[in-house]
C-alpha cells in the first residue's frame, strides 16, 4: 500500500460549493475504487490510530489519503461533495447533515473520549473549582462553532449558567490556533487537545489541564469515521475494507503504546519523543482510543446530550439513524 496525501487546496476548490448543496446526493466516482481519501479538521495525536495503519500498512484493502480541513464543516462537506470518502468528526455533523436532507453514517469508531482539556495561561490558574466563578469574565479560545470543542464548552457554561456571548469571550478559532491565541494573551483558558497540551505546557505557555474531559464525561462518541449512505450502498466491500484496517490500527496501538509513540515521531517530527510519549501516556491514561472500533449507545448518547444542551442540535437524532455498526460487528470475529 501506498501512503499519500492530497493538497488541501485542490480539495478546498472543490468543495467550495458543497455547504450548499446539502440535499443533493452525491454521485460516487473515483478511478481506483480501492483509494480513499479522509478529511481532518486537524492533524493531531487524537488521529494516530489512523496514522500509524497506514504507517503499518494495515488497511490491506484500500490506500489511504488523508487532507487536513480546518475550516468549520470543510471536512464534512469534503465528503457530502464527493470529494472525500470519509471525514473524521462526531456523529452529530452526520446528525446535522441528516436535518438538511443529507444521509451520513458513522461507520467505526476512533476516539472514544471527549478530547478536550481546559488549560489556564500561566499564572492565571484557578485556585479551587468554583468553574462558574472562575470562568466569568474571562476570554476562552476554542474551536469554530459547530466544532466538538466548541459545543462542549458552550454545554459546560449553559450547566454553569454563563451565557456564551455576555459572561465570557470566546476566541472561535482553528484547532491549531488555540495554543498560539493564548501565548499571545489574547485568551486566558485555551480548550484544547493534543499534542498542543503538551507543547504548552513544555513551553510555560499554560499549565496541566484543570478539567479533563475524558475522565469527567466517560465513553463518548468525539471523533468516528463517517460516509455517505450510498457508498455503503454501493459500494460496500470498500467500506468494510477501511473498516477492517482501522479496527486492526485501533488493537495495534492498544497493545504497542511504545511503538505507537515511535511511529508518531515521523507525523509529529518537530516534537521532541520524550514530549510525544507524554502526548501518548495522557491518552492512554485517559482511555481516549476506542479498542475495537465499536461506537455505543452510551457513546452517542453523551454526545448527543452536549451538542443538544449547548443548543446546536435541535432534533433528538436516534443512534440508529447515524450510526451504523454492522461493519465492526461483523468484522470482530475475524481480527
Amino acid at each position: 500500500m501506498t501512503v499519500r496525501s492530497i493538497s488541501r487546496r485542490k480539495l478546498l476548490a472543490t468543495t467550495a460549493a458543497a455547504g450548499t448543496a446539502l440535499m443533493a446526493r452525491p454521485m460516487i466516482a473515483r478511478a481506483d475504487t480501492k483509494e480513499v481519501l479522509i478529511a481532518e479538521p486537524v492533524h493531531g495525536t487524537g488521529y494516530l490510530p489512523l496514522y500509524i495503519g497506514m504507517a503499518k500498512n494495515l488497511f490491506e484493502d484500500v490506500t489511504v489519503k488523508i487532507v487536513t480541513i480546518e475550516t468549520g464543516a470543510g471536512h464534512t462537506n469534503a465528503v457530502l461533495s464527493g470529494a472525500a470518502f470519509a471525514f473524521i468528526g462526531g456523529p452529530e455533523h452526520c446528525a446535522f447533515a441528516k436535518i438538511k436532507g443529507a444521509e451520513l453514517r458513522a461507520v467505526v469508531n476512533c476516539v472514544d473520549r471527549g478530547n478536550v482539556y481546559y488549560c489556564a495561561a500561566k499564572g492565571q490558574e484557578p485556585t479551587g473549582t468554583d468553574w462558574p466563578s472562575y470562568f466569568k469574565g474571562k476570554t476562552v479560545a476554542t474551536s469554530g462553532f459547530g466544532g466538538t470543542p466548541n459545543s462542549i464548552t458552550r454545554f459546560l457554561l449553559k450547566k454553569w449558567n454563563l451565557d456564551a456571548t455576555s459572561d465570557v469571550t470566546l476566541v472561535e478559532t482553528a484547532n491549531s490556533a488555540i495554543l498560539p491565541a493564548v501565548r499571545g494573551k489574547q485568551a486566558v483558558i485555551g480548550c484544547s487537545t493534543e499534542p498542543f497540551i503538551t507543547q504548552g505546557v513544555r513551553t510555560g505557555v499554560w499549565s496541566e489541564p484543570f478539567i479533563n474531559i475524558p475522565k469527567d464525561m466517560g465513553p463518548y462518541a468525539y471523533s468516528t469515521f463517517n460516509v455517505r449512505l450510498d457508498s455503503i450502498q454501493k459500494d460496500p466491500g470498500l467500506v468494510r475494507g477501511f473498516v477492517r484496517g482501522m479496527m486492526k490500527s485501533l488493537k495495534f496501538v492498544h497493545d504497542n503504546h511504545d511503538e505507537a509513540a515511535e511511529l508518531a515521531k515521523t507525523q509529529f517530527p518537530t516534537m521532541a519523543l520524550d514530549d510525544l510519549k507524554a502526548t501518548l501516556a495522557r491518552s492512554f491514561a485517559d482511555a481516549m482510543w476506542s479498542q475495537d472500533g465499536t461506537i455505543s449507545p452510551a457513546a452517542w448518547d453523551t454526545a448527543k446530550s452536549v451538542v443538544m444542551g449547548a443548543g446546536i442540535l435541535k432534533v433528538d437524532v436516534k443512534y440508529d439513524e447515524i450510526i451504523d455498526m454492522s461493519f465492526v460487528n461483523s468484522l470482530k470475529a475475524t481480527l
